[in-house]
């Protein structure tokens, strides 16, 4: 088995603001803040990990997450709504 090398917490912290700035890019509220909210939850239930083996695994799924969610904003960004939801919409 390869050693695992360790994952500095730069890296865990650079791939949870890669995450969220991609979860800025959908144009859909909801995806918006679903996408926000399931980041959020993963790194908070993740916080704990001591395990070498399990930190590699979840950063690599951490950035699997990533590259799905950068081509899924692309493609939702072709098929944008034409109004906002009503949760953007703000009162004068």
């Amino acid at each position: 088995m390869a050693a695992i090398s360790s994952i500095s917490r730069a890296e865990v912290l650079s791939l949870y603001r890669s995450l969220l700035r991609t979860a800025r890019q959908f144009c859909d509220y909801n995806i918006r803040e679903y996408s926000k909210r399931r980041t959020i939850d993963a790194f908070r239930e993740n916080r704990a990990l001591t395990d070498p083996a399990s930190i590699s695994a979840a950063y690599s799924g951490g950035k699997s997450q990533l590259e799905i969610a950068k081509r899924q904003a692309v493609v939702y960004s072709l098929y944008a709504p034409k109004i906002k939801s009503v949760m953007e919409i703000r009162p004068n």
